[in-house]
């Protein structure tokens, strides 16, 4: 399939999987917004999968599938303050705005690699 798409259908892979894991991570922040002492935690990928792209910019289309197939998301705890009284720094509001960007985010991304699909299918069928 990626003689045909190349790498996109990698790259949406990923993608998916990084949003996958962003809209996990913030409804379970959500979820523990009254734990004493929670720490909301944020997921990491776009400045990492960004930096190894730009590395491999002029890398052929092997090296670039195997820097994506090699990218990784990772969860980190935030460093902010809590202004609560019991420790938690969770945001809610901050929280449901975010979960509804990365729900955005990951639809559109559905809906292009639907498109990627469909387009092969036409091209099957002629």
């Amino acid at each position: 399939m990626n003689a045909i798409f190349g790498n996109s259908i990698s790259m949406a892979e990923k993608s998916l999987d990084y949003l996958w894991s962003k809209q996990q991570t913030t409804l379970n922040n959500i979820a523990n917004g009254e734990t004493p002492g929670y720490k909301a935690k944020y997921v990491t990928f776009e400045d990492e999968f960004r930096n190894r792209l730009s590395a491999a910019r002029r890398g052929t289309s092997a090296e670039i599938g195997k820097i994506i197939n090699g990218s990784r998301y990772y969860v980190r705890n935030t460093n902010d303050e809590s202004a609560r009284l019991d420790g938690n720094n969770v945001n809610t509001d901050v929280e449901n705005v975010e979960l509804a960007r990365t729900t955005l985010q990951y639809q559109y991304e559905l809906n292009s690699l639907n498109s990627d699909i469909s387009r092969l299918r036409t091209i099957i069928k002629g």
